[in-house]
């Protein structure tokens, strides 16, 4: 929400062999896409799996066989932006619970490309934010699934100063001389110190701003303008969080969910169920 990271190009690349050794790769060969059917208590989403994430792809396709999302929830919901799921706690949470903290216990190194945007409909993977997580590694299973909205061209220009300052923050936090001041985070946000919290957040904010003005300026490109000007999306996710596939059937069913009633944590007061997710022959 890479960058010059702290560490080094060999633990980046044994780190991604350990967080996807869970899984084995489908040798797609070129293959068609594969593509899901996901039935909820509300309808019907068909969606369609992008090979050129395949690491999402293969594990989606891992916990889809194994019945992983059959009976969760879609405990994160919010109109005009997305819906969020694959929390295993959110089989039998209580109304009251807190959820969005489940899931397995790895990670999916971050697949980014520019061609896989965050278009209305599109199907992404949920991850801890950037302070926690710096080289932004994908939920081994929370997914969101994007409503979001339309926007104008010069809306478009804030979104892109937006993911601007969103890339340098991240460069920031993974250049080695950021390092302690990473680990120091760490210790007083689980700590809960909210003063301690505000001195990193600033001591990286001032970095930003001084560097800001002669930092690269992201730009949209032509398919992802005609995109978000007319079917919409949340453009400001983009180059953060990893997109692997997209909805091609039961777009309403989205609409409808988005709409739901919320209360604590954007959780839907009524329930809102994934009953099972399904390979298509």
């Amino acid at each position: 929400m890479n960058r010059t990271n702290f560490f080094s190009i060999t633990f980046i690349f044994l780190l991604a062999i350990i967080s996807f050794a869970s899984f084995k790769p489908l040798n797609d060969g070129g293959a068609e896409q594969i593509k899901v059917l996901m039935l909820t208590n509300f309808g019907v989403i068909k969606i369609k799996l992008y090979n050129e994430t395949p690491r999402h792809r293969d594990n989606f396709v891992k916990l889809i066989k194994a019945h992983y999302y059959d009976s969760l929830l879609f405990h994160r919901v919010i109109q005009n932006f997305m819906i969020q799921g694959g929390d295993p706690d959110s089989k039998r949470a209580a109304a009251d619970s807190i959820l969005g903290n489940g899931g397995p216990d790895y990670t999916i190194p971050a697949e980014f490309n520019q061609k896989l945007f965050h278009k209305k409909g599109v199907i992404a993977a949920a991850r801890d934010g950037d302070l926690d997580n710096p080289l932004q590694a994908s939920s081994g299973s929370q997914f969101y699934i994007v409503q979001g909205k339309v926007y104008n061209e010069s809306e478009l220009k804030k979104q892109a100063m937006r993911i601007t300052k969103m890339k340098l923050f991240n460069e920031i936090i993974n250049r080695s001389e950021n390092k302690s001041l990473l680990e120091i985070y760490k210790r007083v946000a689980k700590a809960n110190i909210p003063d301690s919290v505000k001195f990193v957040n600033d001591s990286i904010d001032k970095q930003l701003k001084i560097e800001l003005p002669a930092y690269p300026a992201y730009t949209f490109s032509e398919e992802q303008i005609k995109a978000y000007t007319t079917v919409g999306g949340t453009p400001h996710l983009d180059g953060s969080y990893t997109v692997f596939g997209e909805v091609y059937d039961g777009f309403e069913v989205i609409d409808d969910i988005a709409k739901e009633k919320t209360g604590r944590n954007n959780r839907p007061i009524k329930d809102v169920r994934i009953i099972s997710i399904s390979i298509i022959p």
